[in-house]
């Protein structure tokens, strides 16, 4: 993997991360298209996207989230080797992990939490009320 215009420290964890993954700079076919969007003259005469294919799974990335070529290799990598990790790891990767947290949070709550939430809610309240200094025409009352 010749360099690329990010941190020794970054490229060396992705090149240990595909090495983990067994994802070998052979087995990958790069090919660049010209990307869309914004980035004006630049994207419109280079061909700053990044196809990405990993011929022992299948897997194909595209990648044109920076104006510059070099920086979309490293990132189009760095997402192959997410998919590559998520696919092989599947409930054990990090990424699972976070979509299920994410999932749990959503959920509904059952009926019985959602009466005790009420219950301890309308205690709350009540012993707030019992704080609060009476004014002038409550003590008519």
């Amino acid at each position: 993997m010749s360099s690329f215009p990010v941190s020794p420290e970054k490229a060396q964890a992705l090149r240990a991360r595909m090495q983990r993954l067994g994802i070998r700079e052979e087995d990958l076919e790069e090919s660049f298209v010209r990307s869309g969007g914004p980035g004006g003259q630049n994207v419109n005469k280079v061909s700053t996207c990044v196809v990405l294919t990993h011929r022992p799974s299948g897997l194909t990335v595209k990648c044109q989230a920076e104006r510059s070529q070099a920086l979309n290799r490293f990132l189009a990598r760095r997402i192959l080797a997410d998919r590559l990790e998520r696919q092989r790891l599947g409930v054990l990767s990090a990424e699972a992990q976070r979509i299920a947290k994410l999932r749990r949070q959503k959920r509904k709550r059952s009926k019985r939490a959602k009466e005790k939430l009420l219950r301890l809610k309308r205690l709350r309240a009540e012993k707030k009320a019992a704080r609060a200094t009476l004014r002038p025409h409550q003590l008519e009352e």
